[in-house]
């Protein structure tokens, strides 16, 4: 089954404190993964960032909403147990808890109020409010917007790199390899890339500012999906310059075909490079665009707080 969304692990998790002992949330993940039946697929399920697993950061914030409403208390870092309103709660023997349930709670709507009055609104919703009717948890939202906003820039560059010219087309492959970390400087890169125009080869750059090893390029503004063909003919002008490492860039996709073919060469690794990495590479490397606005997502250090 899917992940349930955090409302739904609300109960599950509070009648795993009834046993009045303390829980930590390690060892609580594991065992509603099991209740629930949950595929080591979906237990690995990442938010988009990548660095947070959505099954644990639904119960995190399943945790967060039942403390708030003084079902739980959170006696030390990713610690919980049952309170005496837990109980009761539990001893009423309810078919769900759910954000509207917790509204009978005073704590909570002081909590809900907070956070309503500090949230910015989209389309007049505060963020609160779209938690709820989504039932995305908070971090979800922020994710989901951030991955929203990335593939609408993605899109951007790439329609830009395509109506550009091959010289334009040229210089940013450059900047995108020194802002890597290869080609040595801008302008030795520079220089190197473009003089080739021999046997399929568009270029030769330093794989470090050292020049301990060359790697060769190739970089085309294709308009259709380049197949194994064009990988093969690349493939060959390496070998005829006794090359170890070539770097083949398009602006189009690859063949499965093709793709196949580049990971099954011995003793010569070719990365191929297609327009949706493009532009991901771009981005992740400050290529291109530039920085508009920046959001710092912190949480408590309970560290500090210990004597």
């Amino acid at each position: 089954m899917a992940v349930p969304d955090y409302q739904s692990l609300m109960l599950p998790l509070l009648k795993i404190a009834a046993d009045r002992n303390e829980h930590n949330l390690s060892e609580v993940t594991e065992t509603l993964a099991e209740q629930l039946n949950l595929s080591e697929e979906d237990r690995k399920e990442l938010l988009p960032s990548g660095k947070q697993r959505r099954f644990d950061n639904r119960i995190h914030w399943a945790r967060t909403y039942l403390a708030k409403s003084l079902l739980l208390s959170t006696p030390g870092r990713a610690k919980f147990c049952i309170t005496d309103r837990g109980l009761q709660v539990l001893k009423n023997n309810p078919t769900h808890i759910d954000v509207k349930f917790l509204r009978q709670f005073p704590e909570f709507i002081e909590f809900n109020s907070l956070r309503s009055s500090s949230d910015s609104k989209i389309n007049g919703d505060t963020t609160q409010e779209i938690v709820e009717k989504t039932n995305q948890t908070p971090q979800e939202i922020l994710e989901s917007g951030y991955l929203s906003l990335r593939q609408e820039l993605a899109q951007e560059i790439l329609e830009h790199i395509k109506n550009s010219t091959p010289k334009f087309f040229e210089n940013l492959v450059v900047d995108l390899i020194v802002a890597m970390g290869y080609g040595g400087s801008r302008k030795d890169a520079g220089q190197a890339v473009g003089q080739a125009g021999d046997g399929g080869i568009d270029g030769i750059i330093k794989e470090d500012k050292l020049g301990l090893d060359a790697i060769y390029l190739q970089a085309k503004r294709w308009d259709s999906t380049v197949g194994r063909p064009v990988v093969q003919g690349f493939a060959g002008a390496l070998i005829g310059k006794k090359a170890r490492k070539g770097i083949l860039v398009t602006t189009s996709n690859f063949s499965q075909q093709a793709i196949d073919y580049a990971n099954g060469i011995d003793n010569l690794k070719i990365i191929l490079i297609d327009g949706a990495l493009l532009v991901q590479l771009m981005m992740d490397h400050d290529v291109g665009v530039t920085e508009e606005s920046r959001y710092v997502i912190k949480k408590i250090d309970l560290d500090y707080f210990s004597e």
